[in-house]
């Protein structure tokens, strides 16, 4: 089984990172509003990135490292920009 990583843009231009065994399901649920709280209010979201991995675990560190990331971050990652990435990780630790 895969499990997943991935982050939304809400309807407010914010993101939201999350994790989940089952990507299709969980989109349509925060698309519907069944899950409460950050996305309900900010419909319609939409899937920018997301990535696989072998454990729910994995899935879960990925989560919680990406939300402690700065917006150009995020957007670095969504661009696949792994070199901007690097930088802001520097930057941030300046």
């Amino acid at each position: 089984m895969d499990f997943h990583a991935y982050l939304l843009r809400c309807n407010d231009g914010s993101y939201y990172a999350g994790h989940t065994d089952n990507l299709e399901t969980r989109i349509a649920q925060h698309q519907s509003g069944m899950i409460g709280g950050y996305t309900a209010d900010r419909r319609p979201v939409t899937l920018v990135w997301s990535d696989r991995f072998p454990t729910r675990e994995e899935a879960l560190s990925a989560e919680r490292r990406i939300k402690g990331w700065s917006r150009a971050k995020k957007e670095a990652l969504i661009a696949g920009d792994w070199e901007r990435i690097k930088l802001l990780a520097r930057n941030r630790q300046d």
